[in-house]
Order: C-alpha cells, then sequence, then structure tokens
C-alpha cells in the first residue's frame, strides 16, 4: 500500500513539474507580445493552480475513504476478536467445570474405596 502512495507523489510531482516545463516552453516558443505573453501566463497559472486544487482535492477525499475504510476494518476486526474471545472463554469455563465434576467424582470415587477397605482391615 506504501508503494502506491508513493506512486501517487511521484505522479503528482510529475504532473506539476511537467505543466510548469510545458508552460515554460510555450512560452518561450510563442511569437507573441508582451501584452499576450504576461496574458497567457496569468491564465496558465490559473490554470495550472485550478489543476493542482483538483488533484490535491482528489487526494484529500481519497486519503479519507482508505482512513474509513481502515477504520471500518478495523472494527471488524476487533469485533470478530471479541466473538472468538467469548467463544474461547465459554469453551476454557466448560473445560473447568468439567474438571471440576470429574475430581468430585474421583474424590467421591476414591473416598467410598477407601472406606469400603477401612472396615475389612479392621
Amino acid at each position: 500500500m506504501a508503494d502506491r502512495d508513493g506512486d501517487f507523489g511521484a505522479f503528482i510531482t510529475g504532473f506539476v513539474v511537467g505543466g510548469l516545463v510545458g508552460a515554460a516552453v510555450a512560452l518561450l516558443l510563442a511569437p507573441q507580445s508582451g501584452e499576450e505573453t504576461r496574458t497567457l501566463i496569468r491564465d496558465k497559472g490559473i490554470e495550472l493552480k485550478d489543476q493542482v486544487e483538483q488533484t490535491a482535492e482528489e487526494t484529500r477525499s481519497k486519503a479519507e475513504k482508505l482512513a474509513q475504510d481502515a477504520r471500518m476494518r478495523a472494527r471488524d476486526l476487533q469485533e470478530r476478536g471479541q466473538v472468538i474471545l467469548e467463544e474461547q472463554k465459554s469453551k476454557i469455563e466448560q473445560a473447568v467445570e468439567t474438571g471440576k465434576r470429574a475430581a468430585k467424582r474421583t474424590k467421591k470415587e476414591t473416598e467410598e474405596a477407601a472406606g469400603d477397605e477401612a472396615p475389612a482391615e479392621a
């Protein structure tokens, strides 16, 4: 994901630099009067500013969507983790209860066996 972000940043940089170089070449090679050149520079500057603002807005929108998606995924993972935790807790509690019952049964059987043997020894 970070690689895609780097590619997008490189694209934006290339886009802006390319726009500036293209505008400079067009101004240098175009046979126009000073007033026309200044008007063209102003218009191209406004156009470039608008493009940068639009690109920045698109980038901001994508970043917000990615952040929202990340929050939703984190929430989903947290909920799934909570469900798994509750399931495991329930299984452990059942195992503990089964162990307690088995221990009581074994103790009772041992006491009964010991009780049966005690009178025989006497």
